[in-house]
């Protein structure tokens, strides 16, 4: 039976009282999801992660198909959060057998950025000079080796947090000196170059199962770190404009290298063109990319319907071998 807070309590006989399980840590975020699972008629269940707990010695999940929707910026919510939590329930519920959409693999990349960056050249894709550090005490160093203006990153990232843009040695050493630079919740930095956007635009790729499902070109986002393009995050950004866009073939096929090299079933990958040289920049990964605000409008079509589709799927095929 499920408790009051959505967590899973196991009986004898034991038993899985849903098809689909969520696990959430924002509500607002998944409203329309919710909605839509509703409407189709899905045997689902929330589980929400901020109170959850678990038994390592339980031998079943609670249910054979479970989506995972932590989102980074959790750690800005709580100050006790579930990033490093959800790694080991997931990676549980996965060796029981559950299909665990999101699943603790590409958790470890959307908990790092520096191994995000690796991975986009593993892929064949352009990044920005990086370096990694995981002490203040090289920083200047690192960025010295880099050219100013710098951005300093850390790297478990969320909504723009913890990056600081240093135009110059002395500003940097300073903020070095007086431990002002950006600590992250694993102690590692990034110090990387500055790219300027051309035109101030950054794409945004969202894949589903592998494959593209819509871009975005999220215009003025070169002026802000937050770019979360959902309803619920677009109320203090007014001057960023949102519009479908289509990625060129060869990104279209990098974007999904990565999504099948990282095992990212359903979330955004983002780059820029850099206005210096025109070339294509990827920086980010996100396993937990809220679909686009006013999708009928920008998309003229709902993704919420098309990841319920998803997940019909994986239900069906669940059952299939359950037989």
């Amino acid at each position: 039976m499920l408790s009051g807070d959505g967590r899973l309590i196991l009986d004898a006989p034991e038993i899985t009282l849903a098809d689909l399980a969520v696990f959430y840590e924002h509500p607002q975020w998944f409203a329309s999801l919710f909605q839509t699972l509703e409407r189709r008629g899905l045997a689902w269940t929330p589980i929400e992660i901020q109170s959850h707990t678990f038994d390592p010695g339980a031998r079943i999940a609670p249910a054979p198909v479970i989506l995972n929707r932590l989102a980074m910026s959790s750690f800005l919510r709580q100050e006790e959060h579930a990033l490093f939590y959800s790694l080991a329930v997931l990676d549980h519920w996965r060796s029981l057998g559950a299909r665990v959409v999101n699943g603790p693999g590409v958790l470890a990349y959307d908990t790092n950025k520096a191994r995000q960056l690796s991975l986009f050249r593993k892929a064949g894709l352009e990044i920005p000079k990086t370096r990694v550090a995981h002490r203040r005490a090289d920083i200047v160093r690192l960025a010295g080796e880099i050219g100013y203006p710098v951005m300093v990153k850390v790297n478990v990232g969320g909504s723009g947090t913890g990056m600081i843009r240093y135009d110059d040695a002395e500003e940097l050493a300073a903020a070095v000196a007086d431990q002002l630079t950006p600590v992250g919740v694993d102690g590692v930095a990034l110090v990387q170059e500055y790219v300027p956007a051309r035109d101030g635009r950054v794409i945004r790729c969202e894949v589903l199962d592998g494959q593209l499902l819509y871009a975005l070109a999220l215009d003025g986002a070169g002026s802000t770190f937050d770019l979360c393009p959902a309803d619920v995050c677009m109320v203090d950004k007014p001057t960023i404009t949102i519009s479908q866009f289509r990625p060129p073939a060869e990104l279209v096929s990098g974007v999904e290298r990565v999504a099948a090299m990282s095992g990212l079933d359903v979330g955004g990958v983002e780059y820029m063109i850099d206005d210096r040289d025109g070339l294509p920049k990827f920086y980010d990964l996100n396993a937990m990319s809220n679909f686009v605000a006013k999708p009928l409008e920008v998309l003229g079509w709902d993704p919420h319907d098309k990841l319920v589709d998803y997940l019909a799927g994986l239900i069906a095929a669940q059952q299939k071998v359950a037989a």
